[in-house]
């Protein structure tokens, strides 16, 4: 079989994946809590990689390893939690757009925080997303403070998807991306599984059908949605290159936008209008410099 078509079948099955994501959370909080569906996306995701972190542990640098598991934290553990609560009152369409944001606050937490130099065409790309981001919140129907409020709380989980790329590049970036994720969701089982017993999550009843499926939201999200999608990525970057890689970010809130019509969720022409104006931003940051 061509070797680019396989390329491409594990790129579209990623934005597949990921642009799924923003939904499943919605039926996972059909009938579980924001916390609990995270905290069963974290647990599985650790269960599933569990097998690799035992190679993962002979091969990470015990004075890395503490910078490992921050980065399951800020890049993994806080974000699912913040786009979790953030869905109890945006669409999940709406999560999916603002979710295009990450490789601008990369650059930008690279920029300010890590003092990583940029130019004028980053620059520039970086403001394109910004006017989108400022047309998808007048292009909202109900502008209120709380809406932006939680709207604001994916904003801060991509934030700190920007922080954790940056730090993986500058200290960890000898290490193979499969055993830092695999380290890194293992160590997040205990304060998953702690998590669930703390607000209650095993005293539901698991004879109602509708908690059953609302659980097996949240399993499929750390099963695919994390591990296997994790894998697929670090599969493809081997594969095909990270600028490649990287385009599945154009992909993600197109099929989030999709499920979001599918599930009648309101999506106005503006809104997709912001989307476009948002990639266009990402395209240009991203564009090789000739």
């Amino acid at each position: 079989m061509n070797n680019k078509f396989i390329d491409w079948v594990i790129f579209c099955l990623l934005a597949l994946i990921w642009g799924s994501s923003f939904v499943l959370m919605k039926e996972g909080l059909t009938q579980l809590s924001p916390y609990q569906v995270a905290a069963l996306r974290m647990l599985f995701a650790g269960l599933v990689l569990l097998p690799f972190a035992f190679r993962a542990l002979k091969k990470i640098p015990k004075e890395k390893m503490g910078l490992v598991l921050l980065s399951g934290i800020i890049g993994n553990f806080i974000p699912a939690f913040l786009f979790c609560i953030a869905e109890t009152k945006i669409d999940s369409a709406l999560a999916g757009i603002l979710n295009s944001l990450t490789p601008l606050f990369t650059i930008l937490v690279g920029l300010f925080f890590f003092k990583i130099a940029t130019n004028t065409q980053k620059m520039v790309g970086i403001l394109v997303g910004f006017i989108g981001l400022c047309l998808l919140f007048a292009a909202g129907k109900n502008i209120s403070f709380e809406n932006v409020a939680y709207a604001s709380l994916v904003l801060l989980a991509t934030f700190f998807y920007g922080l954790n790329v940056n730090m993986v590049g500058k200290f960890l970036q000898n290490i193979r991306a499969l055993d830092i994720a695999s380290i890194a969701f293992v160590f997040l089982i205990i304060p998953s599984a702690f998590i669930l017993y703390a607000t209650g999550y095993f005293n539901l009843n698991f004879n109602n059908p509708a908690i059953v499926h609302a659980t097996w939201s949240g399993i499929f999200l750390g099963v695919v949605g994390t591990s296997i999608s994790s894998i697929l990525f670090y599969i493809l970057i081997k594969r095909a290159g990270i600028i490649f890689a990287s385009m599945v970010t154009y992909g993600i809130p197109i099929v989030a936008v999709a499920w979001g019509i599918y599930f009648g969720e309101t999506i106005s022409i503006l809104q997709v209008g912001s989307l476009l104006v948002i990639l266009a931003g990402v395209y240009i940051v991203n564009k090789p410099r000739h």
